[in-house]
Order: C-alpha cells, then structure tokens, then sequence
C-alpha cells in the first residue's frame, strides 16, 4: 500500500513539475509581430514583386539559432499552407515576394518565430491586414 501511495505522489509531482517546462501555448510569450506591408485591402497582382515588411518584438534570448518565416493563408487565416518567404535571421524585418498566381479575397500572412530547440515556433497571424490575390488578366 505504501509503494502504492508513493508512485501516486511521484506521478503527480512529475505531472506538476513538467507543466513549468513546457509551453502549450500557440504563441509564446515575449513574441509579437504587425505587418506593414501588404497592407489590409490592398490588391496584389499574380507576378508582381512585393515587399513584405513587418515590426516585431523578440524575447530576451540569445537569437543565434533562431528564425523568422513567413506563411500564407488563401482562406482567411483559417489555414497556412505555403511558406512564401525564405528561413531568415530572427532579426529580419523584410524581404521581396513575388505574388504566385493562386488568387483569393482572404489573403493573410502568418510571421512566425522560434529557435530550436529551446523556443517553441510562435505564431503571429495578421488577419486585421487581410489582402486580395486578384485573377491573371489577359494582356
């Protein structure tokens, strides 16, 4: 009964312990970012070069194994399917996109954040900025 008792107690002070060491939130705390460019309403046309740029916030870490990447959603931001951007310095704020030829009403972007393996991926959807993929015209 005794040996019972105490793998109960073990078992729940590592339940306990562990939850101090482990972030289950989406975005971890320290992290914020805003989109500046493209900008809420905006219309982008399939080939035209764009410069995604945003402001953020970083945590108070050591950034040398971290990373920024950026992700598109055709759907509102109800999901992020392609990854438009290259894998870049945390500390970058920007780089030039070619609009793909996948049009939609609901375009937002997604700034994520993390540094493997110490800090969990963040995310940072920008659905007050949502922006328009219009149809190829012909020329």
């Amino acid at each position: 009964m005794k040996t019972r008792v105490f793998i109960i107690i073990v078992f729940v002070l590592a339940l306990t312990l562990s939850a101090q060491f482990v972030n289950t939130s989406e975005a971890a705390p320290g992290y914020s970012a805003r989109l500046i460019s493209p900008t809420a309403g905006q219309i982008l046309h399939p080939g035209q070069v764009v410069r995604v740029e945003w402001r953020s916030e970083l945590p108070h870490i050591d950034l040398g194994a971290c990373e920024v990447e950026t992700f598109l959603s055709l759907d509102g931001g109800r999901t992020f399917t392609a990854r438009i951007g290259p894998w870049m310095d945390a500390n970058a704020r920007k780089f030039n996109w070619t609009v793909p030829n996948m049009p939609t009403n609901a375009a937002v972007l997604d700034i994520r954040f993390g540094c493997e393996p110490g800090w969990p991926e963040s995310y940072a959807p920008q659905p007050g900025s949502m922006f328009v993929i219009a149809k190829p015209t012909d020329r």
